[in-house]
């Protein structure tokens, strides 16, 4: 019996047994991705900035798993489609199986600095979608019996489509042993030794000893990761390189062990995304070490007229830098390690970019390869293509996290607390108010590291009933922060961060 569902079902089998031997290809080759996740970051390229916006505040860092699993529910509808096409007419169904392989090749090839041999996964796939459609489809059309009777396509159909999903799965197994480059250079890390690289922990001083606020120090597993790369680069020490160039008087190359030999340099820093809402959770504080940028940009020797440094990652993406923010005292760096230990992949092994006092999208580049001295008006990088401004500077903020937005407590003095920063300026004090009342300062940590956040505490007599809480900083220069709210886009977000909690 030829049903809809049969016709479908075909489609979705033959388009599943092109994406194994898609993905087996791609891993044989040990090109970054596949074609889901290259279409997934196609859609990351073409979507408007405030929509990315949008999503990132809605879904956080749920955004790349719930992108790729759409993705790949869309086209995995497409297969069927297709399959249901070739009812009515065999060339509709090759053709849009070709059309489909026509938007994977554009996905790959469009990517940054994408090797030709990413054509070949995509060329792999679109033949074996169309020969197991063909198959498959062959199966659901009667075909006589010497003896004239026709014989019973549906069982022949379900025999056929039962080796092909099982075929489709054996393929998909190998492409996941066959891809042991991730794994390889996973082990590469482990295996790396950073003489002198330390773990200090957090220094004395700076926690105020309240649960319930972020802890001072980071962990890589907790660290927030907002990029546009859904498969991140997988780069072996040994096959890293960053080019220094531009309008510089001395070009300079530098391998991995070149860097790490260089003088060292360690610090603790406040990472923070310019799409944190007010009182959001996309900031996190590490010790990093690595080696000053401003050391190699003088031994390359900048030119007069500069202004700006481009940076380019090895997936393409590309910020823009202030030339004087890694030239001055603040410690730019190269960074390799994080915690004392080698970076995770995920956030920018080997090597990556750090500049205190600038949100992450101006200056945090991610398996930084390419650092060019040039000037702000003669490129236009990632995101100020998509509307943020071409600088970044990390505003003055602050963040209550004791008590949690609409958490019960009891009535009397309650504890509250959270967290303030302005890297590169310093926090002096946070004051809390509680019900537009009168502002009463906090107690904050240790205030000498300028480049992390710092916990701050208070006390506040609550009544029973409900209440408000504001929290606003007071940064080294004197400066208060601003109580006038502004969304993320184009430069970061403003405004006192305000909860409501009741006491019984």
């Amino acid at each position: 019996m030829r049903t809809r569902g049969l016709w479908a079902l075909a489609g979705l089998l033959a388009g599943l047994g092109g994406l194994a031997t898609s993905y087996l290809t791609a891993t044989w080759l040990g090109l970054r991705g596949n074609p889901v996740t290259d279409v997934a970051e196609l859609v990351i390229r073409v979507t408007p900035g405030s929509l990315a916006e949008r999503l990132i505040q809605l879904v956080g860092h749920h955004d790349k798993p719930l992108l790729v699993t759409g993705v790949l529910v869309v086209v995995l509808l497409l297969f069927a489609g297709c399959g249901l096409l070739s009812r009515w007419s065999a060339g509709a169904g090759i053709g849009g199986f070709v059309v489909l392989g026509v938007i994977g090749l554009i996905a790959n090839q469009t990517q940054y600095a994408a090797p030709a041999t990413g054509i070949l996964p995509i060329l792999v796939g679109v033949l074996t979608w169309l020969a197991c459609l063909g198959v498959l489809t062959a199966y659901l059309r009667p075909q006589p019996f010497r003896d004239g009777s026709a014989m019973d396509p549906q069982r022949r159909f379900l025999l056929l489509a039962s080796g092909v999903g099982v075929g489709s799965v054996v393929v998909g197994l190998l492409g996941w042993k066959v891809g042991g480059h991730r794994r390889a250079v996973d082990a590469a890390r482990e295996a790396l030794a950073l003489p002198g690289v330390s773990n200090p922990g957090p220094p004395a001083g700076v926690e105020v000893g309240l649960d319930g606020i972020a802890a001072w120090q980071t962990s890589a597993n907790r660290f927030y990761r907002i990029d546009t790369s859904l498969s991140p680069p997988a780069i072996s020490p040994d096959d890293w390189t960053v080019r220094i160039h531009g309008m510089v008087d001395h070009e300079i190359t530098l391998s991995y062990d070149e860097l790490v030999r260089r003088p060292r340099s360690e610090m603790w820093m406040t990472l923070n995304c310019v799409s944190n809402p007010v009182g959001g959770p996309l900031i996190s504080n590490a010790w990093w070490t690595g080696t000053r940028l401003k050391g190699l940009l003088e031994e390359a020797g900048v030119r007069r007229g500069a202004d700006a440094v481009k940076q380019t990652s090895d997936d393409g993406w590309t910020c823009g830098t202030p030339l004087s923010a890694m030239l001055d005292d603040r410690g730019a760096m190269l960074a390799y390690a994080m915690n004392g230990e080698p970076l995770p992949i995920e956030h920018g092994f080997p090597v990556r970019t750090l500049v205190p006092g600038l949100y992450g999208y101006v200056s945090a580049c991610k398996w930084v390869r390419d650092i060019e001295v040039t000037t702000f008006d003669s490129f236009t990088a990632y995101w100020t293509e998509r509307g943020w401004s071409a600088q970044g500077p990390v505003k003055l903020a602050s963040r209550i996290d004791v008590p949690g937005n609409g958490h019960h407590v009891k009535a009397g003095s309650v504890r509250v607390g959270g967290l303030a920063w302005q890297q590169n300026t310093g926090i002096a004090g946070v004051q809390v108010q509680l019900d537009g009342g009168g502002w009463q300062p906090a107690t904050i940590a240790r205030k000498s590291l300028k480049d992390s956040w710092v916990q701050w505490v208070a006390t506040v007599d609550a009544a029973p009933g409900g209440h408000r809480l504001a929290v606003r900083a007071v940064n080294d220069d004197g400066q208060v922060q601003t109580a006038v709210r502004a969304d993320p886009v184009p430069n970061g977000a403003s405004g006192w961060h305000t909860i409501t909690f009741s006491a019984d």
